[in-house]
């Protein structure tokens, strides 16, 4: 997996609260769906996604049938995975128009099939035999598409980002490609993606490389440590922008920066055997990722929208090795969210922040900030509420609780409303252990809680 670049000074402090909007329709945003674990069938799976989410891409990795068929007529668009150990016989190009008869004419077009990816992260396996056979997998999979009458399906692969070799400064501008990878493999397939106008899928993951003494840089939370490129003058506050203008840079440097790039994965889980993982933390990357796919671009790619699939749709149980491999997903098996980032329409959160009912002060019961909670757990508790739905507006600058301006008296602002929009329960009020319910109301002249 790939990498961090590494913090080399620390440029930003910030002192405020930094909130974040979804637009008011999320769209072009896709999900991996895993199916390792007693989950849904295949047909629930593809109704819930079309009538209860804005979700309008799915990646799988396989070429399952019953999934293909219970997507047919959604309107979702699909990616299919062609397995890694079938890569070395597709070089043959007899094979590979069998494949394309078996695995995607018979869906296509009623199940909208998108992307071809040949293989999962292929030079990681470091397997010679499939790295050798994945261009020409590649070149003839697209052939017996075209043969087929087939152009509206593009063939691809995905990456990881252990394909890029860092500069030891840390600057995303000085991105490249491993020597060895560059001009013998990669330049070839970009040459490729080029040519038949597909792009070029990568797996930015900030959760595999990041720098425990800087996982805020990794979440996109404040504080943390930033970064700037001394060659483009560029401060990057998030790694997930450093890793994806290291992909640009390293493309560029072989003369492909003009080729489409896809985020095939990333994501956060929300449980693993560190403190760093919860769902608030993985709400707010995935939050923030959405809001890149929505066209906010990067430093050195301003305003570009990157197709991007979220890992995972669910949390997969069935899935071995350690408890974050069993808690990437959105959604548990039974449908409901391990946490809201706006993907759900229909009065439950779709389309932005979810409507929340009006808060309800009867009875004398108001959510306030402990006295002992440090400023790291005030910010972390103005995060995770704002990105919950409620209204944040009245603590921002000009707002109407802005000011006394300290994080406590924000964190015990939003804090109370979340408490009070959620039945004034005592676990409406936790927050970690940094919430406390008072009989006191709190209101202060203009802010009213």
């Amino acid at each position: 997996m790939a990498k961090a670049p590494p913090s080399i000074s620390l440029l930003l402090l910030l002192c405020a609260a930094v909130f974040l909007t979804i637009p008011a329709v999320i769209s072009a945003i896709g999900v991996n769906y895993g199916t390792l674990g007693n989950l849904p069938p295949p047909t629930q799976v593809a109704n819930f996604i079309k009538t209860q989410t804005s979700i309008d891409n799915v990646k799988i990795f396989d070429v399952n049938p019953d999934i293909l068929r219970a997507f047919a007529g959604t309107g979702i668009s699909v990616v299919v995975t062609v397995p890694n150990g079938d890569i070395p016989a597709l070089a043959n190009g007899r094979q590979a128009r069998r494949w394309v008869s078996v695995n995607i004419l018979p869906f296509h077009p009623q199940t909208k099939i998108k992307y071809i990816s040949v293989g999962n992260e292929i030079l990681l396996t470091g397997d010679n035999n499939m790295i050798n056979n994945l261009l020409p997998a590649m070149r003839n999979l697209n052939n017996a598409l075209v043969r087929a009458g087939v152009r509206d399906v593009k063939v691809t692969t995905a990456h990881s980002l252990n394909i890029i070799a860092y500069d030891l400064t840390g600057a995303p501008s000085s991105g490249r490609f491993r020597p060895g990878w560059d001009k013998g493999i990669l330049a070839p397939i970009l040459a490729y993606h080029r040519r038949t106008k597909s792009p070029f899928m990568v797996n930015p993951y900030p959760y595999f490389g990041f720098d425990p003494k800087n996982v805020n840089f990794a979440i996109f939370r404040t504080p943390y440590k930033a970064v700037r490129d001394p060659f483009t003058r560029h401060v990057y506050t998030n790694m997930f922008d450093a890793l994806m203008d290291s992909t640009y840079s390293a493309m560029k440097a072989l003369g492909y920066g003009d080729v489409n790039i896809v985020v095939g994965e990333t994501g956060w889980p929300s449980a693993c055997d560190a403190p760093w993982c919860s769902p608030a933390n993985a709400a707010w990357f995935n939050l923030n990722i959405i809001k890149r796919a929505q066209g906010q671009g990067t430093p050195l790619m301003p305003n570009r929208r990157f197709e991007t699939y979220i890992f995972g749709l669910f949390n997969e149980e069935g899935k071995p090795g350690p408890t974050a491999e069993r808690n990437w997903g959105l959604f548990r098996a039974d449908f409901s969210p391990v946490y809201d980032v706006g993907l759900l329409r229909n009065g439950q959160g779709g389309g932005g922040r979810p409507a929340l009912p009006a808060p309800s002060t009867a009875g004398g019961k108001w959510c306030v900030a402990r006295s002992g909670a440090t400023n790291t757990q005030l910010q972390d508790s103005i995060n995770w509420v704002c990105g919950q739905g409620v209204d944040c507006k009245p603590i921002q600058a000009g707002g109407s609780c802005f000011n006394p301006s300290s994080l406590r008296t924000h964190a015990s602002f939003v804090m109370n409303a979340y408490f009070q929009s959620h039945g004034r329960t005592d676990g409406a009020c936790n927050f970690s252990g940094t919430g406390m319910i008072v009989g006191n109301n709190p209101s202060n002249g203009a802010c009213k809680y």
